[in-house]
């Protein structure tokens, strides 16, 4: 097809997820490698969001390639009733890296899908109803998952089905009060979650949902001990702890999940991006197996056609040893460190830059309208005079490939980056902050 037919089938045939359908015109992409992808006309791209910051091992990787086109010449799908191999060994693969408390896995296709099933997991195996999710927080676009989730996004799932209930993250660039130390905001902050707990009653609550760091609403770390805490609230209460690594898993902050680096152990984990980078779609539930014991005289409440599907797990399995091969988590928190501090230089010299969050090759770029206020750039929920698309378009007119949400730009480019590809890319995002540095003043 001639590349301008495939643009014009793309606006006439298909609807582009959660914006507007007028005025479009999609980037038609050719070719990837590497971090690097190129358009129709043959202009270069950097990828700084990993797409949908899961393209972690990068475009066109061979031996994800390879794997999958070995399980095709076996065959290309079976019923998850049969075994595979390939679903099997990326189960065990997941297992063998993880604390020695958790015990199977379930495979979904995405991770709003891996949520949903999490969510039928827990309250099957607690027979509670009630779940506790933040508000600052995105965890799927189905009926289930977007009732988790507490951002605007919700609002396209509601009415919500009952029993899902919203609390406060710990977001200390915005906290309502002024905090001397971290410790100081996670006690507060675990305060209030154990009222609310107490409020809605602890023999009703079957999990408290958490994105281990929040992703999509800003890469938003938990203060110190604030992990831990809401874990001890959860023993104390009979609840269980489920993070939501969907997008922070395999490696994208130097360990495989994000809770490995706050010495806490969760009882359900969901996942998808990262285990197979996109190659093909997949998403899981991993459970404890004092839950998966459960279910050995109870029937699984949910189950999908393309659970473990072979053709995605034989991915799965070629890109954990892919990790493995090439030290990805050691070379995630080697360049992780030069980027934060690349942007925590830039932050020095533009007065629009309020917060730097960076943890990992991931990072978020908070802009303000007064860094004594915090006033954000944008107003929560809405952008009424298109100012962060217009600081996006900034970026890919540089060809720094990336997207926003509320006053947030990302930084979160493939695992594989080299420091010296890392570099080329830091002149162009300061050439764009000092547009929204213009922007702010006015």
């Amino acid at each position: 097809m001639a590349t301008s037919d495939i643009k014009a089938e793309q606006l006439e045939y298909v609807l582009q997820p959660w914006v507007k359908q007028a005025g479009l015109d999609p980037l038609v992409v050719t070719k990837g490698e590497g971090v690097y992808f190129w358009d129709d006309k043959g202009e270069k791209y950097t990828d700084m969001s990993s797409l949908l910051i899961n393209n972690n091992i990068g475009f066109n990787n061979q031996e994800v390639n390879q794997a999958i086109a070995d399980q095709l010449s076996k065959f290309a799908f079976v019923s998850p009733v049969y075994a595979a191999e390939s679903r099997s060994k990326l189960a065990k693969a997941i297992i063998d890296k993880l604390p020695d408390e958790f015990g199977k896995v379930f495979f979904a296709n995405a991770g709003t899908e891996a949520n949903e099933s999490a969510l039928k997991i827990a309250r099957a195996y607690t027979g509670k109803q009630k779940v506790l999710s933040r508000y600052r927080s995105y965890h799927g676009a189905t009926q289930g998952s977007g009732g988790l989730t507490g951002e605007p996004r919700k609002h396209f799932s509601e009415p919500l089905s009952p029993g899902f209930v919203k609390f406060f993250d710990p977001y200390l660039y915005h906290a309502p009060l002024k905090f001397s130390s971290e410790e100081e905001a996670t006690n507060y902050y675990l305060k209030t979650l154990r009222d609310q707990i107490i409020y809605e009653g602890p023999e009703d609550i079957a999990a408290i949902w958490l994105e281990t760091i929040t992703g999509s609403n800003g890469v938003i770390i938990p203060p110190k001990g604030y992990l831990k805490g809401v874990r001890e609230l959860c023993d104390e209460f009979n609840i269980l702890m489920v993070c939501d690594e969907v997008m922070v898993g395999f490696y994208r902050t130097g360990k495989l999940f994000a809770f490995q680096n706050f010495d806490v152990v969760p009882d359900i984990i969901t996942f998808a991006k990262g285990v197979t980078s996109g190659y093909v779609p997949l998403g899981g539930v991993v459970v404890q197996s004092k839950i998966a014991d459960y279910y050995n005289d109870n029937p699984m409440p949910t189950g999908l056609t393309y659970s473990g599907h072979p053709l995605a797990c034989a991915a799965g399995v070629a890109s954990m040893k892919f990790y493995d091969d090439h030290k990805i988590g050691e070379h995630v928190q080697e360049v992780g460190k030069e980027l934060k501090a690349a942007l925590e230089d830039l932050k020095a010299k533009h007065p629009s830059v309020g917060d730097i969050r960076s943890i990992g090759l991931f990072a978020a770029v908070e802009f303000t309208r007064n860094p004594e206020t915090h006033e954000p750039l944008v107003p929560y929920g809405r952008d009424p005079e298109g100012i962060m698309p217009k600081l996006v378009a900034e970026l890919k007119k540089r060809h720094f490939m990336t997207y926003s949400h509320e006053s947030v730009i990302f930084v979160a480019p493939p695992l594989i980056i080299t420091s010296e590809e890392l570099a080329a890319e830091f002149p162009k995002l300061d050439e764009v902050m000092s547009i929204a540095d213009e922007i702010a003043a006015g």
